[in-house]
């Protein structure tokens, strides 16, 4: 299976793909501010190709340093109101490398249950000792945190938006347990960053909480229309990744065209702020149209809808019939997730006919297939 994605000129609407010799209407996309087509986005990458070639042909720490590494790292600390920000090639380089760099042998991680790979292989690669607590459950927290022993570093990690469900972490409450205990926190806001809070920077500062939170990791193949990620700190834990981070010193840096379009993308997400609004709106509107149609949604904010299917087989055939009428969506099968879920990913370039569309064909399909929609 592959998609292209349409051009503006053609004629076709942003959230539509092409998928072989038909088009494709995209839920799918993590495309949160549909910026991947992005006209601005498209030239600077144009640009940079042009002016630095196909890439560095180096590590960071080598020859791979270029001056748009230094500048995109500094805009992205200063959007997460960090000291410093380092990149990486991925999303999942990011937290691998600074979860298995930061904790050493007689440190302990307490992690939510429900973290992204990326952050459990990490976590495992580390010599720290780790410790997971059920899924937003503060009290299991607090327990985790009680049974440390008073020697022992603590780093809680946790995603601001988890990938799946698509909810938001207690991150308040995290950090008023944590303080007692002189825990730092870690937390990735690849799902967050450019959709949540004043100014896009995640979660955390959706919930007021972004000064208290000691590390923060983002990814640019969301929002930020691109591809690698990067971890924001204090100078201090920055610098130290440099020299022990060992995919950003084994690594090949970015291209410069990967990293010119995420400074493009940085841009239109602090000068067009009504990209994340209309985001935010479609979703809302989804979740409520698809309660009122009898679907089981949980509950949340995010550009992330999901639907419960109780049966995996019945998930299966619904995805399937939905790609038949011509809507690609993406099922989230046990144990990826608690519950069986069609993932619904809502994005900026979604209209109200395109919405419309998706809640129709739903309906028709689940009664074609007569698959149960309210499994509570």
């Amino acid at each position: 299976m592959y998609f292209e994605v349409f051009n503006d000129r053609e004629g076709c609407a942003p959230a539509e793909v092409r998928m072989g010799d038909r088009t494709v209407l995209m839920f799918g996309s993590n495309d949160y501010l549909g910026l991947i087509t992005h006209p601005k986005v498209k030239e600077a990458a144009t640009q940079a190709l042009q002016k630095y070639g196909s890439g560095c042909s180096g590590s960071r720490l080598l020859n791979g340093t270029l001056d748009l590494h230094v500048k995109l790292e500094a805009d992205l600390a200063a959007l997460v109101r960090k000291e410093a920000a380092i990149i990486f090639g991925t999303g999942f380089q990011a937290n691998y490398a600074a979860l298995s760099a930061l904790a050493e042998k007689g440190d302990v991680m307490i992690c939510d249950h429900n973290l992204h790979a990326s952050l459990v292989e990490g976590a495992l690669r580390s010599a720290a000792r780790t410790v997971r607590f059920r899924h937003n459950d503060l009290e299991h927290l607090e327990r985790c945190l009680e049974s440390c022993p008073p020697e022992e570093r603590i780093l809680i990690v946790s995603e601001g938006v988890f990938s799946m469900e698509g909810d938001i972490a207690d991150l308040p409450g995290t950090i008023r347990l944590a303080k007692p205990y002189g825990a730092r926190i870690y937390v990735d806001e690849a799902h967050g960053l450019g959709v949540l809070g004043p100014t896009g920077a995640g979660a955390a500062e959706h919930l007021g909480v972004l000064d208290e939170v000691d590390i923060i990791m983002g990814t640019f193949s969301k929002s930020l229309a691109s591809v690698g990620g990067f971890v924001a700190s204090s100078a201090a834990v920055i610098d130290y990744l440099k020299h022990t981070a060992r995919p950003f010193v084994f690594s090949a840096s970015l291209p410069a065209a990967s990293v010119a379009a995420v400074s493009a993308a940085l841009e239109i997400l602090k000068t067009e702020p009504e990209r994340r609004q209309k985001l935010l709106g479609v979703a809302k509107r989804l979740r409520q149209e698809l309660r009122a149609r009898g679907f089981a949604v949980l509950e949340g904010e995010t550009p992330i809808v999901p639907v419960v299917i109780q049966e995996e087989i019945d998930l299966c055939r619904l995805c399937k019939g939905l790609l038949e009428e011509g809507i690609y969506t993406n099922p989230v099968l046990r144990p990826a997730a608690a519950q069986n879920l069609l993932r619904i990913s809502c994005t900026a370039a979604h209209t109200d006919q395109h919405v419309d569309r998706l809640l129709s064909t739903l309906e028709k399909v689940t009664r074609q297939l007569g698959i149960e929609r309210d499994t509570r």
